[in-house]
């Protein structure tokens, strides 16, 4: 189906001198019409300098900043794709995504130029531009008073907007397609759950390559014409403070971020009384945690989601969070699920199996990679790798992670990418990677490993190894050496042996 997305165009419209976005840092703000038409003087500033255009890669490594809202608004637009790319990775790891996603142009802040300098698909990339120029042409064109048009193109639904790339579970990251059809119906769904309405507010300091930092409610925001307040990055004392002098209603986050912010000072003295909920999601909540939160007077609404779905695919409503404690809730409106066992049957209640996810916000497919596409989407169900049992009310609750995946601090960590680097260690015979408990982060990695004949090696050595080639997170925090990696009867390591040997005895 052929449509026109245009949201910054529609609001406009109808809300023209409302205020749609702000800086919190700078105190930059832009209306709906001032989004709009530098939305249009972008859509044509690319076309007409560099030739950009539909279906054309913007790769782009930057923080939270009005510039990407622009971006985003002009791809709607234009049907130019946007790669939000992690900047905290490794030069190694950057040019493999560049040289993925194969981008027309690759657009960054100064900040982040050393790491991209070293990369050959970077050096090859012949259009790059800064972030910071173009905040200057923005504030050029809001200073000028000249009114921007652009001829909006007609787009398929399943066109993309962005690639958003995933750590993989083999050794490479994932591009996961982002349609227009999924960003609208994804909006859908969170309206309809959340009851969200153009007179919400709220902060977005989650990272900019992350689905999170543009789906869970950025884009429905910019959908339903509500109000947001950009953070470069999360700070506990500074978000309690602006969810109180904002007058935030609503916010989403993780629950080390909410056990950060009640550890600080404020916390006792914001009131915080505009707020409906909380939205919580990337691992289950402490029921002390939301007890604390519930005093406060603020509600949890915990959910789950997945990049390659959504991201906002369940939700648990807030009355609901103490008696369904560790409970991702029910599906969002327009989705069809399945929990089924190894052999594709469907399981009964109370039995654990894989979720599989149906609906206009699966992903078509992972970007130049059929293999995985195939693998993770059959006959339209997308097989999510995590472990699920329902209850008898129909409350889902993730059991375990098929894929082993861990999350860190918010940050995905696929043991199978690190266990990849390690290995190519010259003194390192075997090695298995699992998530373990972490009181600041929710989760760190443990690596068990095992050496070849007559090498040593220390932890801090381990780490060394690792620093040049993975992001800071992905790091193992713990590291334990054993003269051999315990097996099942397949023969593979046997990493359930591995949890019940998890009392770390060397760190770093």
């Amino acid at each position: 189906m052929i449509k026109i997305f245009d949201w910054a165009g529609k609001w406009a419209e109808y809300k023209a001198e409302a205020a749609a976005l702000a800086e919190y840092e700078t105190g930059r703000t832009l209306s709906w019409s001032q989004l709009n038409n530098l939305a249009c003087y972008t859509a044509g500033w690319l076309k007409n300098e560099f030739g950009i255009g539909k279906g054309d890669r913007i790769a782009i490594f930057a923080e939270n900043s009005l510039e990407l809202s622009v971006l985003f608004a002009a791809a709607q637009k234009t049907g130019i794709v946007l790669v939000p790319l992690n900047f905290r990775l490794t030069s190694s790891e950057i040019d493999y995504l560049i040289g993925n996603c194969e981008p027309k142009a690759v657009m960054a802040e100064h900040k982040f130029a050393d790491n991209l300098t070293s990369s050959l698909h970077y050096q090859q990339t012949t259009i790059k531009i800064s972030i910071e120029d173009i905040a200057l042409k923005n504030d050029a064109v809001l200073a000028s008073d000249v009114v921007y048009t652009f001829k909006n193109e007609a787009l398929e639904e399943d066109h993309p907007v962005f690639l958003i790339y995933t750590s993989g579970t083999t050794a490479f990251p994932k591009g996961s397609i982002y349609t227009h059809k999924m960003l609208f119906w994804n909006s859908v769904n969170t309206q309809l759950r959340l009851n969200l309405t153009a007179d919400d507010r709220s902060i977005n300091c989650a990272p900019s390559f992350h689905t999170g930092g543009w789906n869970v409610l950025l884009t429905p925001f910019l959908h339903h014409g509500a109000f947001t307040l950009l953070m470069r990055k999360f700070e506990p004392k500074e978000v309690l403070q602006a969810l109180e002098d904002y007058k935030m209603t609503i916010w989403w986050a993780v629950p080390t971020m909410l056990k950060m912010m009640a550890d600080e000072t404020v916390f006792e003295t914001v009131k915080l009384d505009k707020l409906r909920y909380f939205i919580v999601g990337g691992e289950a909540m402490p029921i002390p945690l939301i007890e604390l939160w519930h005093k406060k007077g603020i509600l949890i609404r915990q959910g789950y989601g997945l990049t390659e779905v959504g991201p906002n695919v369940t939700s648990l409503n807030h009355e609901d969070a103490i008696r369904k404690q560790g409970s991702i809730g029910k599906p969002n409106f327009y989705y069809e699920i399945r929990i089924v066992d190894e052999n594709g049957n469907d399981v009964s209640e109370d039995k654990a199996g894989e979720l599989l996810l149906k609906g206009p916000t699966v992903t078509p497919g992972y970007w130049n990679n059929e293999e995985a596409t195939h693998d993770n989407i059959i006959d339209g169900w997308f097989h999510t790798g995590d472990l699920v049992k329902r209850d008898e009310e129909g409350f889902i609750y993730v059991v375990d992670r098929l894929k082993n995946m861990y999350i860190s601090g918010a940050e995905n960590v696929y043991p199978a990418e690190v266990e990849f680097q390690l290995r190519k260690h010259p003194s390192i015979d075997n090695v298995a990677i699992i998530g373990v408990p972490d009181e600041k982060w929710g989760e760190s990695g443990m690596a068990f490993i095992s050496l070849k004949a007559g090498e040593k090696l220390t932890a801090a050595e381990v780490t060394a190894f690792c620093t040049d080639k993975l992001a800071k997170y992905k790091i193992p925090k713990h590291i334990r050496f054993l003269d051999e990696l315990p097996k099942n009867d397949a023969g593979k390591t046997d990493k359930k042996k591995l949890k019940s040997l998890t009392q770390p005895k060397a760190s770093h």
